[in-house]
């Protein structure tokens, strides 16, 4: 049987096997609340590399998924105002975990329960290389950006505030 060097497979990792896309896997220690900050301190990311993933929702309730740098917030009047929504917001956590499949803290945008609309703040497609969540808590796969684009059909928005 395969050897235990890598983190057991998520709908997430699935999907981007299936789309014979390279990733790297970075497993650590999970900590409640710790966020994208934590994962990029342990495991010696910059925290702008390492990409959150938010799920929203606009004036209908109905559900979008975030993109965002790790140390920075999202306007959500900005972010509302570029997808012609009449508001935006974060939802509550086990809104969040009915339309992803995934427990707030392990959520990826890659083999969501629901299709949904991808947004990513714009300065994410110029980095080299991001970590982003890929499906648990404590696992982050390190992607070429473009791949949301070419996988998720994210749409570029400029959204970010400063932490």
């Amino acid at each position: 049987m395969a050897k235990k060097d890598h983190v057991s497979e998520t709908p997430a990792t699935q999907l981007l096997k299936t789309n014979k896309v390279v990733f790297t896997e970075h497993p650590y220690e999970y900590l409640q609340h710790g966020g994208a900050q934590h994962s990029a301190e342990v495991l010696g990311f910059d925290p702008f590399t390492v990409v959150k993933t938010l799920v929203m929702q606009d004036q209908d309730a109905k559900p979008l998924l975030v993109l965002m740098h790790g140390n920075r917030k999202v306007s959500t009047k900005n972010l509302a105002r570029q997808i012609g929504a009449k508001s935006v917001e974060p939802c509550k956590p086990e809104e969040a975990s009915r339309h992803s499949g995934y427990l707030v803290g392990g959520t990826s945008p890659f083999g969501t329960r629901k299709a949904m609309p991808v947004y990513i703040e714009e300065s994410i497609l110029a980095l080299p290389k991001i970590a982003i969540n890929g499906g648990r808590r404590g696992y982050l796969v390190g992607i070429a950006p473009q791949v949301c684009v070419d996988l998720l059909g994210a749409k570029s928005v400029n959204c970010a505030l400063a932490d």
